[in-house]
Order: structure tokens, then sequence, then C-alpha cells
């Protein structure tokens, strides 16, 4: 009886170690995902809040959570499934995609600075900001909260998409319940930690506004109006650094794509002789430039092919719908 309780005390050790292995593997690789992750996180922080600006700060949160909800089905319903789909079935087509994601995020990263620059130089709004605006004006606010939300989602699902992308490849040797469970830790981390970044940013004035008015000390008072000045220049900050982020990720994911360009790079800040710290700083710098310079390559040709796409579609509706 004994031995057989020692017996079993020892499978139960057994089954205990292992567990805490798969555990401890699990911890790793979602750490790893989500660090691979974080430029797509950054962007995906600064992008959202522009979708409940000058909306009533009472719906402020509800939407955020509507958005971080269609987050969460777009990371675990559609996203993760055929990332798993393509690692087990075509697993050669993840490197060219995650080098299509990153041509798309450096295309958005151009147009973010060329959007800018022309804010900047002209007066008169871009004409996609008359359309909003012309739309603001002719529905009303139950309908323009429901577009502001479906546009949220839209944009999320293309950041998640390059995030579950970006995360399938750090676990694609492992096991698959591994891979599963660390796609969900990260899908869920992530968007915990983004949209309650956001929950919290779009709250700061409104914190501040408080602080001004119901503060006991003269410091409280000064801090929350600190607070309700600084928040529009770190909004501004905090999408520059987002679209900083995006050339730097769309860059690095390009450079990480093609052997070549991986290996050439890698030999190049080695030959620097710096520090860890300064190296990886010229590195992401390398890839926001290279970036910036696919966002315009890419730009250039998507002005290009518009006209001849238009073109194209116009021929098919009157073919088949006329």
């Amino acid at each position: 009886m004994s031995t057989g309780l020692l017996a079993l005390l020892d499978d139960v050790a057994a089954i205990v170690k292992i567990t805490a292995a798969s555990l401890d593997d699990i911890a790793t690789q979602t750490g790893a995902a989500g660090s691979k992750a974080a430029g797509m996180v950054i962007d995906d922080a600064a992008v959202t809040p522009k979708y409940v600006v000058g909306l009533s700060p009472s719906r402020e949160l509800p939407i955020i959570w509507n958005i971080a909800k269609g987050s969460i089905k777009n990371k675990l319903v559609y996203l993760m499934p055929l990332a798993l789909l393509l690692g087990w079935t075509a697993a050669w087509s993840i490197k060219p995609l995650l080098g299509f994601g990153g041509i798309y995020l450096c295309f958005e990263g151009y147009e973010k600075i060329h959007d800018l620059r022309h804010r900047i130089m002209h007066k008169n709004p871009p004409e996609n900001a008359r359309k909003e605006l012309d739309n603001i004006l002719s529905i009303t606010a139950e309908e323009f909260e429901k577009q502001r939300t479906k546009s949220a989602i839209r944009t999320d699902l293309i950041l998640s998409a390059e995030i579950m992308s970006i995360s399938y490849a750090v676990v694609a040797q492992a096991q698959i319940m591994t891979q599963i469970i660390t796609l969900v830790f990260v899908a869920l981390g992530i968007t915990a930690g983004v949209y309650g970044f956001v929950a919290f940013l779009v709250k700061v004035d409104d914190i501040g506004l408080y602080l001004a008015k119901n503060g006991q000390f003269s410091f409280v008072k000064m801090l929350g109006r600190g607070m309700i000045r600084a928040m529009p220049s770190f909004l501004k900050l905090l999408g520059g650094i987002g679209t900083a982020a995006m050339l730097w990720v769309g860059g690095g994911i390009i450079i990480h794509s093609v052997p070549v360009m991986h290996h050439g790079m890698e030999h190049m800040l080695h030959a620097l002789r710096v520090g860890s710290w300064t190296q990886w700083g010229i590195g992401a710098l390398m890839s926001a430039v290279f970036g910036g310079i696919v966002g315009l390559i890419a730009e250039r040709i998507v002005r290009a092919a518009s006209p001849v796409m238009a073109a194209m579609r116009e021929k098919i509706i009157l073919r088949f719908f006329s």
C-alpha cells in the first residue's frame, strides 16, 4: 500500500512539474509575443482616443467598452483561428503576409505624416475631414456614435491582425496547446491594456477638472489645471509616437521578412560596437526611416493605380448590374 501511495505521489509530482514547466513556457511565450507586438500596441493606444473626441463625456466609456468587445471578437473569433489554420496548413504564408502587413503599416504611417503636413501647410481642412463634418451634421447622435464605433472596430481589425500575426510567428514552433493559450493570453492582455489605458486617457481631463474645482489644497487644484492644459499636447504627442511606431514596426517587419536585409542590418549594428540600448535605438531609427521610404513608394503606387482601379470597378458594375 505504502509503495503504491509513494508511486502515486511521484506521478502527481511529475505531473505538477510538467504543468509548471508548461505554464512557465506559456508565460515566456506570452511575454515574448507581447514584446514583439509592442509597437502595434502603442499605435493602437494612440489611434483609439480620436474615436470619442467630440462625443458626450457620459458616452466615452461605454463607447470604449463596445470597441474593446469588438477588438476581442476580432482577435479571438476571426484572427486567431485564421492564424492557427494558416500556421498548420500553410506555414510558408506567414512571412509573406507579415511582409504585406508591414507594407500596409508603412503606407498608413506615411499617410498620417502626409495629412499632418497638409494641415500645417494649408488652412482648409482635407477633403475627408470636410466630408466627416457634413456627415456629422446630417445624422443623429446615436447614428454618429454607431458609425464611430464601427469605424474604430474596423481599424482595430487591421491592427489586431498584425498583433496576432506577430504573436503567432513567435510561438509557431511551440506545441499546439501552448500556441492557443498564448494567443488567447496575448489577445486578452493587450486588449485590456490598450483600452484600459485609452479609458484613462479620455477621462484625465474630467479628473483634472474635478481636482481643480474640489481640491482641498492649492497644489491639488494646480495639478488639476495642469492636467487639463497638458492633455491636448499629450494626445498630439501620443499620435506622433503612434505614427513613428507604425513606421518602425512596419519597416522592421519587412526587414525581418527578408533574410538578406535582416542579416545585413544585424552585421551593421554589431560593427558599430556600441551598447545594447544604443544599438536598439539605431536599429529602430533605421527601421523607421526604411518604413518611411516604403510608405512613400506604396503611396505613389496607390495614387497612380487609383484611376485604373476606379475605371475597372466602374466597368465591372456596368457589366453585371446595368
